[in-house]
């Protein structure tokens, strides 16, 4: 599969947006393993003043939404980018390999922004309109689903993928999911789901 990934911007490139700055700072700061940042922490990183990140983005909250939503657009890209495939069914597979694949490229900055992205905000976050969106490019048309049943399915399951891959996620993220075990339990999950939507059993 393509690696898509981008390397962020140097610090303080000159000309980059200062929400940029902010949100790659606190990725470099997960990287370095203190996902107990403060605000003035991550300032400090980002080489902005002290306001900037809450005038950006308004709490520490938020700034994990963020970070939780640029590893739902890698997923995406490269989902994008891989070999068409026409059934529904291995597209939904595909996807899960591709988004457990991000997800374990740096496992340690995934986790900790998972183990962070349930703490409450002010403002409601976009990742699970993200989420969402992503598993519906992944049903795309629905080839490969019951006629009967597919418009049920392309209205239900982006939504209910995108709650399963989130559980297995928040296992992972606590330790008790290996690894290894990841892409196998998600996979597990979807099939499920899509039993009585296709004519077999996904695989």
């Amino acid at each position: 599969m393509a690696n898509s990934k981008i390397d962020p911007p140097s610090p303080g490139s000159r000309g980059e947006p200062l929400r940029q700055r902010v949100i790659d700072a606190a990725e470099r700061l997960l990287r370095d393993g203190k996902a107990d940042f403060s605000m003035r922490d991550l300032a400090a990183e980002a080489g902005v003043s002290f306001a900037t990140p809450f005038n950006q983005f308004g709490c520490k909250a938020a700034i994990m939404q963020t970070l939780s939503q640029r590893r739902i657009d890698t997923m995406e890209i490269r989902f994008a980018a891989a070999p068409r495939l026409t059934d529904t069914a291995a597209r939904v597979m595909l996807a899960i390999d591709t988004a457990a694949a991000v997800m374990l490229e740096e496992p340690a900055i995934n986790r900790a922004v998972m183990g962070l992205l349930g703490t409450a905000s002010s403002s409601p976050g976009q990742v699970w309109a993200r989420s969402t969106a992503l598993w519906t490019l992944a049903l795309g048309a629905g080839d490969g689903l019951i006629p009967a049943r597919r418009e049920e399915a392309l209205r239900s399951l982006p939504g209910q993928l995108a709650f399963a891959f989130r559980g297995v996620l928040s296992f992972w993220t606590a330790g008790e999911l290996p690894d290894g075990a990841l892409a196998s339990t998600a996979r597990d999950l979807a099939g499920t789901l899509l039993l009585g939507f296709t004519e077999q059993q996904p695989s």
